[in-house]
């Protein structure tokens, strides 16, 4: 049984024997040990970020991920894997900002500006990088100075250079009004007695993380952002005392940290000119007549697409402009990405109910459909299976787009479009209506259906909508749906696939070798069957013509799975896995049909339904979703 006060006690001694507390003459001895205590903030960031690890992914090795972005090598960062979906290269372009600016290069006084539309993940992102920094080890800061700024700007400008070649850095920054002050009045100058300690980071407490929330256009006051005068100590001390200066703006607080600008462009551009003198000359006005304070920090801001064009439009915000290093936040366009999103929403909800399979898929769908821009070289759902990375399958052949081409017509895709706060909205309002606790595909789109109606938008753009939901995923629906049932019915399926798979890659093979195949019980050698072949291609509509090519490219594909240590079975090309399963699927389409109709069946009819539902129901659907599913099927598919 946990004693709760002694978890506290250990926790609170833990903690103390954690913090340093020495002066600086300590805190050299300690840089002598270990010099990466000593780091500016960008570059602390930087490796935080990569410290959990990265995966270098080789799209080589990937067909799906080879399809969708080609030759380019994908990092994956490990800090960001398990809460971000989709937007691998926008968080690729991050990591590279921190990259850059923890070299000192130019982009170290630039600031970090996230652009999106409206629940795409800009605020999240920033939040992970922040809760990162709290969660980070603690930082050594003269103690008591408002600006927890590092110690060694104590140092004189004529010892540095020797301390410098001593620890192998390079100090930069100078003492903050406050303590120029206390040194020379509370130590006589003897910087070497001052006194330094550990500090943690804290978004609640203001320590190293500040925020800067829009303000009110009538009254923007810039003591938000650099503190004030203490107008209490003004008959005490002179203006240009030290003493009368409260540090305690968001620079102030996000020194050696992080400043965050929310909805930045939301502010007048008067009250962003404090951005210009602290990305590009690292100081920061102090309040009154007193001297630039030095400030190494991280700036953050983000804001909405409609915010930025407009402040771009003003030719007079140019300074501001040319110190933004500008990263677009798009909604996720990759369908398995998306539904990824919703998996970990629902983990973190208190939502116990039962999802029927295809359901997230549907919703997922209609999220990115509506999304993508139109193409005149495919249609949306065709365009939405590429970005997935599925080999598509039009008119018996595989259809050959090359992405970037679709990519390239649509500078602005997924800038705009239904948002994954949308989507999740109508995910809830399915589950609390839902009296079985379990939602359906059906009762999914229902709601989307009703959702989207309410919604304000233009006329036209809700009947494109509406189509989406009523046309287009309905129809890809009912094709999942009647490949799903009549499966259902194929015992031994899988084994039934790995044979015809096996047979036809031999037949292709020696077909494309002009080579013979041997009979396994004769030994005799017999021509490849080109009516087996046929038989096959014609569930993809491949013509005569065209089966050459078909049966090569199989044959290559699978031969560079083996080449690479792969393993191949029925499901590794998909147009070849798509015609397996036609085939055998309408080799009982005829009988599911008549048995799902049928209200009233034979003996063997109910043998035969019960083991459809039985098989249903492996596959992920509970008894309310599996009945609900196949009396819409019985209703909507087979029409005659």
């Amino acid at each position: 049984m946990v004693d709760f006060s002694t978890l506290i006690l250990e926790d609170r001694k833990e903690r103390k024997a954690d913090k340093f507390k020495g002066t600086f003459l300590d805190y050299l001895n300690l840089l002598r040990e270990d010099t990466t205590s000593y780091q500016l903030a960008h570059e602390r960031l930087y490796h935080l970020l990569t410290k959990p690890g990265v995966e270098h992914i080789k799209t080589e090795e990937d067909a799906r991920l080879m399809r969708i972005y080609g030759k380019e090598v994908i990092k994956r960062y490990a800090f960001f894997k398990d809460d971000f979906f989709g937007i691998d290269q926008t968080i690729m372009k991050i990591v590279r900002y921190f990259c850059s600016a923890a070299m000192k290069g130019e982009e170290s006084r630039q600031v970090l500006y996230l652009v999106g539309p409206v629940g795409a993940g800009k605020s999240s992102l920033i939040d992970a990088i922040k809760r990162l920094l709290e969660e980070s080890p603690p930082i050594y800061s003269l103690q008591g100075c408002p600006m927890r700024e590092e110690p060694l700007h104590l140092l004189p400008k004529h010892l540095r250079g020797q301390v410098e070649k001593l620890l192998n850095i390079k100090i930069e920054g100078d003492l903050c009004p406050v303590c120029k002050y206390r040194l020379m009045n509370e130590f006589n100058g003897e910087y070497e007695k001052f006194p330094v300690e550990a500090i943690d980071f804290s978004i609640r407490s203001r320590k190293g993380i500040g925020v800067v929330p829009p303000v009110d256009p009538n009254n923007q006051d810039t003591s938000v952002l650099v503190g004030s005068i203490d107008i209490s100590k003004m008959d005490l001390y002179p203006e240009d005392d030290p003493r009368v200066l409260s540090l305690n703006g968001a620079f102030n607080a996000g020194n050696r940290g992080i400043v965050e600008f929310i909805e930045v462009f939301k502010n007048d551009v008067e009250y962003l000119h404090t951005m210009i003198t602290a990305t590009q000359e690292k100081s920061i006005p102090s309040p009154g007549k007193n001297a630039m304070i030095y400030f190494d920090g991280v700036i953050l801001a983000h804001s909405n697409e409609a915010e930025w064009n407009k402040f771009k439009s003003d030719h007079t915000n140019e300074a501001i402009l040319d110190r933004i290093v500008k990263i677009e936040v798009p909604y996720c366009l990759e369908l398995s990405e998306e539904i990824k999103i919703y998996d970990k929403m629902l983990k973190r909800s208190n939502f116990n109910s039962h999802i029927a399979p295809h359901t997230l898929d549907l919703a997922g769908m209609f999220a990115i459909l509506s999304r993508l821009a139109p193409s005149a070289k495919v249609d949306p759902l065709t365009k939405l299976k590429i970005y997935n990375g599925e080999e598509v399958i039009e008119k018996g052949t595989t259809k050959r787009i090359d992405i970037l081409e679709l990519k390239d017509e649509a500078e602005r895709e997924g800038m705009s479009g239904i948002s994954t706060r949308f989507i999740f909205k109508a995910i809830d309002t399915a589950l609390a209506e839902s009296e079985c606790h379990c939602i359906n595909p059906i009762g999914l789109m229902e709601v989307l259906l009703r959702e989207v109606k309410e919604l304000t938008i233009s006329d036209e753009l809700k009947k494109k909508y509406l189509g989406f939901l009523q046309d287009t995923i309905k129809k890809e629906y009912h094709k999942i749906l009647e490949k799903e049932v009549t499966k259902a019915f194929i015992h031994g399926y899988k084994e039934q696939a790995e044979d015809l798979f096996n047979n036809y890659l031999d037949h292709a093979e020696a077909y494309a070798n002009k080579t013979k195949l041997k009979d396994q019980n004769t030994g005799e050698e017999l021509n490849p069957d080109e009516e087996f072949m046929r038989s096959i291609e014609e569930q993809l509509g491949i013509t005569q013509a065209g089966a050459k090519g078909f049966r090569q490219d199989v044959t290559s594909y699978m031969f560079s799975i083996v080449r690479n240590g792969g393993k191949v079975d029925y499901t590794s090309y998909e147009p070849l896995k798509e015609a397996i399963e036609k085939k055998l699927t309408t080799s009982v389409r005829e009988l599911s049909r008549i048995i799902t109709q049928n209200k009233v069946r034979d003996k063997e009819q109910n043998v035969k339904y019960d083991a459809m539902v039985e098989e249903m129901k492996a596959n992920g659907y509970c008894n309310h979703c599996c009945n609900v599913i196949l009396k819409y099927a019985a209703n909507n598919l087979w029409k005659d």
